[in-house]
């Protein structure tokens, strides 16, 4: 699985050169969005930048609706989807994309699992019908499915298990800030789980989520759309609608009460401390203010919080956080945390850290941000979110992911317009109403004794 780094996306060059003050310019993504009679939703974008195409073939299913009882397995399925299918032998995927001086990968996440490739733009049609290939005729048996278990197992082992701190940021913070299962558990699985996963399973999980009607199919980069149009019907036009997937409750009851949980971690050299807020859902009104908010607190080194616990009362090494930790404010649908993550030094307690994290909030509380401040966030939300537009694979992932969860990919040219009209009032107000003692989750992981042999 692979896991972008945390949330901190920064353009330093804006600020240097003292453009807080520009608005942003207007965006013209062109965007041409339709079905097939099958279902499946199909994204167009032409840019003719440089001669290179991105295909991304995203399905509707994440960690959050994987069976109970079989965590880690929407992660396992992901390594499924390059075993082979009925014209290309296993492995062969990956090898026709670099043969052709592109380069491809998946990812599962919280909502959505991806798959992609990137390459030059006469190969779209070999890239369509890879794709087209696995989704009608995945080779699901049992020798592909024990080899993977033995690969995402491992894989668990060595970026989980074996690791400082284990993801406790994410795995350790959901399991305890969300009550509803689908929600709380660990994503990336759990070994007794991922290894109980059966033939019957998988079957049952592909023909259920990997519909044509499940899915969005992204096309990027210098190419015609009315050649491109041709193409998927041929290579996707006879692929069978399937029945839509249950639709499963992620509904999440508000807390009422702080959430405190202490960790001891054997492979720790020093501690650290998690944090996480409940946050508004995307369509609410205080969304905006809270993404700016998120930069104000946590978005680089200037920010209220890194100055405050790294640089003036040094009491933690570092600080990392996002409003999505390892997204976008786009990319996910249902319940979110904003998380922050410090390793703090020794000789130092969590409340200490806490105390101060608070005071800050207090201090914003009481007397809102500058307009400077406002201005400079604004920028640096602004400068991110050109920066993802800049590449095939950052556009194609928005326009993805706005067809996916609000079946309109035209919104990415109007998604700045809420965030660049927020107001002082409104971020002082978020603050408020949202991160609160009570509101939040928080994990102290420490180091394990260790006994001194001879005593």
């Amino acid at each position: 699985m692979h896991r972008p780094g945390s949330k901190l996306l920064v353009t330093a060059i804006a600020m240097m050169l003292g453009i807080s003050s520009l608005q942003a310019k207007p965006l013209n993504v062109p965007v041409v969005y339709y079905k097939l009679p099958n279902g499946l939703k199909v994204v167009i974008s032409e840019d003719h930048i440089a001669p290179v195409v991105t295909v991304g073939v995203y399905y509707n299913v994440g960690f959050r609706v994987e069976p109970k009882g079989r965590t880690g397995f929407a992660h396992l399925f992901e390594h499924m989807m390059f075993q082979g299918s009925a014209n290309v032998k296993k492995f062969e995927h990956a090898k026709y994309v670099e043969a052709n001086g592109g380069s491809t990968n998946g990812h599962t996440d919280f909502d959505y699992t991806n798959y992609y490739e990137t390459l030059p733009s006469n190969r779209l049609e070999m890239a369509l019908w890879l794709e087209a290939d696995r989704m009608r005729s995945l080779d699901i048996s049992e020798e592909n499915l024990k080899n993977q278990q033995n690969v995402v197992s491992e894989e668990v082992r060595v970026n989980v298990l074996n690791q400082p701190y284990q993801f406790f940021e994410w795995i350790e913070l959901w399991k305890n800030a969300f009550t509803n299962w689908n929600n709380s558990h660990n994503g990336y699985g759990e070994l007794n789980e991922i290894n109980a996963a059966t033939i019957e399973d998988v079957r049952s999980f592909f023909k259920t989520y990997y519909a044509p009607n499940n899915a969005v199919l992204t096309i990027v980069g210098d190419v015609d759309a009315n050649e491109v149009k041709k193409m998927v019907e041929k290579q996707f036009g006879t692929l069978a609608k399937q029945p839509a997937p249950p639709r499963v409750d992620l509904s999440e009851p508000a807390q009422t009460k702080e959430k405190r949980v202490s960790q001891t971690d054997k492979l720790a050299n020093l501690p650290a401390l998690a944090t996480g807020y409940h946050i508004p859902a995307q369509s609410s009104p205080d969304f905006p203010a809270m993404a700016l908010l998120a930069q104000i607190l946590q978005g680089d080194d200037s920010s209220r919080w890194f100055q405050r616990l790294v640089k003036e009362k040094e009491l933690t090494l570092d600080l990392t956080g996002g409003l999505n930790y390892f997204g976008n404010e786009f990319d996910y649908t249902g319940p979110m945390i904003m998380t922050t993550r410090t390793t703090y030094k020794p000789g130092h307690t969590a409340d200490e850290v806490l105390k101060e994290m608070d005071a800050v909030l207090a201090e914003l509380v009481t007397k809102g941000v500058t307009e400077k401040e406002l201005a400079d966030a604004k920028v640096r939300y602004r400068s991110n979110f050109y920066s993802q537009l800049e590449s095939s694979f950052g556009k194609a992932h928005l326009l993805s992911v706005l067809a996916l969860f609000r079946d309109d990919p035209n919104q990415i040219n109007s998604l700045l317009t809420p965030f660049e009209n927020v107001t002082a009032a409104q971020i002082k107000s978020a603050a408020a109403k949202y991160l609160v003692a009570s509101n939040r989750t928080v994990i102290d992981r420490v180091p394990e004794a260790k006994t001194q042999t001879g005593q």
